[in-house]
């Protein structure tokens, strides 16, 4: 069989995943591109929209609010993803030792991953509640806080709780993936390192962390990508709140978009989004490759 013809079949197997993406996603995304370039709402059912050029882009580029909702994400995505590397990989190295009930743990520890986004949500939610939550019963009897907080309901602690609920339900994948890459390194190579007399911490960084950087390269850009597009956990457990201290580009795009029913600057607004998060895709394969030649 020749190349061409290898190629042809190749193309003939992916036209229908081809025609079925780009009627669920291309067109849509066409349509919000155009929809950008106006000044479209939705009380107007869009058919008195006029094209105003680039003025939603100037607008949403020097709107501090919108800004500020870039920098609550970047904050969100590099704390909250960071927070996953570490805790996973601390995890997988636990779960990847002889101990007694290990089968047991790993069964457990992907709970808080399978739970849905939502039901995560409600349940920290209520954890974090200010008159019966469970943390501030925790707190109280350990003596270190001497009276109950709102954790959800202070703009400087809230982020930082949502971001707890986010490290909650996703460090478990970080785990998994790095104890799946642990389990490939052969063990003559790390008791080889021990007889040398390399101790715990050396044989980490010149064996362990080496041999699992390509794995955890690609979970942990996928899950900035993920990251930096959060919206579920935030509308559930804040909605923003308060005082605009959680709201993140992504709810920032909802809330133009359905709630001032301006579609147009919306759709402007969720472009830009799209187009960082493009950016982190192109990260994503980039890191790849380099893995992939052993960069």
């Amino acid at each position: 069989m020749s190349a061409l013809t290898r190629t042809k079949e190749k193309w003939v197997l992916l036209a229908p995943a081809i025609i079925v993406l780009s009627l669920i996603s291309l067109a849509p995304f066409l349509q919000t591109v155009w929809a950008s370039f106006t000044d479209a709402e939705i009380t107007a059912l869009e058919r008195n929209s006029t094209w105003i050029g680039f003025e939603n882009y100037a607008y949403a580029l020097t709107d501090p609010d919108f800004i500020a909702a870039l920098g609550r994400t970047i904050y969100f995505t590099v704390v909250s993803v960071g927070l996953e590397g570490v805790l996973g990989i601390a995890v997988a190295l636990l779960l990847n030792q002889k101990l007694r009930g290990r089968l047991f743990l790993r069964v457990i520890i992907i709970l808080p991953w399978a739970v849905p986004t939502i039901v995560n949500a409600v349940a920290w939610r209520l954890i974090y509640h200010p008159d019966y939550g469970a943390l501030n019963s925790l707190l109280l009897q350990l003596g270190l806080i001497d009276e109950y907080t709102s954790w959800l309901g202070d703009p400087d602690w809230a982020l930082n709780m949502v971001i707890l609920a986010d490290v909650w339900k996703n460090f478990p994948l970080v785990a998994y993936i790095a104890l799946a890459a642990l389990q490939t390194i052969p063990s003559d190579l790390l008791k080889a390192a021990s007889i040398e007399g390399a101790g715990a911490w050396k044989r980490f960084r010149s064996i362990t962390l080496p041999w699992i950087i390509g794995p955890m390269m690609v979970v942990l850009i996928l899950r900035t990508i993920e990251a930096f597009r959060v919206f579920d956990i935030i509308y559930v457990m804040t909605r923003g709140g308060p005082a605009d201290g959680t709201k993140t580009a992504s709810f920032y795009v909802y809330q133009e978009y359905f709630s001032y029913l301006r579609s147009g600057s919306g759709a402007s607004y969720a472009v830009l989004v799209a187009g960082i998060s493009a950016v982190l895709i192109l990260a994503y394969y980039a890191g790849m490759r380099r893995s992939s030649q052993g960069v």
